[in-house]
């Protein structure tokens, strides 16, 4: 069915109305994963160690924006389709309308080599057995899912 042109605006005037009360943001994240490693990065505005990931841009779908931030923020190509692992409901003392989308990539290949920026200060890959101190407590939860070793969480 093809809409009018006056349904199309009256249709994008109530999903920026209502977008603007909602205010539903979608984030995606990437566990990349190789032979019993991780690659993981620190911003310089939040601590510990994180997997990359940001936001979903306008016209952009998540698997790509996946892919993108992983490409900005550590380098690394996914040289294979990024896989869903999984739907979070991300709350904190900032906002409880956030979502996550965790994906997985298994295979990749240096596209540039990581090079501390304003956003993000290191990056590197760390053993699964040999993980550091400081490490996000949503980051651990989600390895030891998708490890198996914990059931999955609705709650990022």
């Amino acid at each position: 069915m093809q809409l009018t042109r006056w349904q199309k605006l009256r249709t994008r005037a109530y999903l920026f109305a209502a977008g603007t009360v909602k205010r539903m943001t979608l984030g995606v994240r990437v566990a990349i994963l190789a032979e019993d490693r991780v690659f993981l990065i620190r911003h310089r505005y939040l601590p510990g160690w994180h997997f990359p990931g940001g936001g979903v841009d306008p016209g952009e779908s998540a698997p790509d924006a996946a892919a993108r931030e992983m490409r900005e923020e550590t380098g690394l190509l996914a040289t294979a389709p990024l896989v869903l692992f999984g739907l979070y409901h991300q709350t904190n003392a900032v906002t409880d309308r956030d979502h996550v989308a965790l994906y997985l990539c298994h295979d990749c290949a240096v596209g540039t080599p990581f090079r501390p920026n304003i956003e993000i200060v290191a990056g590197e890959w760390f053993p699964l057995a040999s993980l550091p101190e400081d490490i996000s407590d949503s980051t651990l939860r989600r390895l030891r899912e998708i490890a198996g070793d914990a059931p999955r969480s609705p709650l990022w």
